[in-house]
């Protein structure tokens, strides 16, 4: 739990930067953008042996997979959350006298937030993913659990760790992000009910 939920913490900083970054500069998205695209194509387990190649085999190895399982969907979750603000809610702040960093901070990014939700969201299942992945082949963890099981044939112990991921994905969908999801929707007079 521990290095999915720091990798997830990383992630949603790093993603949330580069989204914000992506949506407010159209140079940075021309040329950043498309790199933040070729990247999410590459499942995180690929990044699996360069990690261990530069972590030396250590925790931060499958750190560094969840990181990079994690950080694309919430960027561009975030980028698309940017670059849809309603222009009607730019032009108003601008009458106001917003503009550059306060527009930023005090108009986009709140209107932004259903779409940072989204990309917590799925950046917390692709890490989720791709720890488990990491697992497999690194050290500790119920991937590598999982591996031990298989490699003993206990697939008893392997449906029950199978069962174990899944609950543990349940429990923080259902318990964390349907209610955070319910009250941001409240807030900002999104919720269809």
């Amino acid at each position: 739990m521990q290095r999915i939920l720091v990798g997830f913490i990383i992630a949603l900083l790093i993603g949330g930067f580069l989204g914000v970054l992506l949506g407010i500069s159209k140079l940075a998205d021309e040329t950043l953008g498309s790199l933040v695209i070729a990247l999410q194509s590459v499942p995180s387990i690929v990044w699996l042996p360069i990690a261990l190649i530069l972590f030396q085999g250590s925790p931060l190895a499958i750190l560094f997979v969840v990181v990079l399982g994690a950080t694309w969907p919430m960027t561009m979750n975030m980028r698309m959350g940017m670059k849809n603000v309603q222009p009607i809610l730019l032009r108003a702040a601008k009458t106001m006298g917003y503009s550059g960093g306060e527009l930023v901070w005090k108009v986009m990014i709140p209107a932004a937030i259903p779409n940072l939700l989204t990309g917590a969201r799925l950046a917390w299942a692709f890490g989720w993913r791709a720890l488990m992945a990491a697992e497999l082949i690194g050290r500790g963890g119920l991937g590598r659990t999982l591996m031990d099981a298989r490699d003993f044939f206990n697939m008893d112990l392997v449906v029950a760790i199978m069962v174990i991921i899944a609950a543990i994905g349940l429990i923080f969908e259902y318990f964390i992000f349907s209610k955070i999801e319910r009250r941001v929707l409240s807030r900002w007079g999104l919720n269809t009910n």
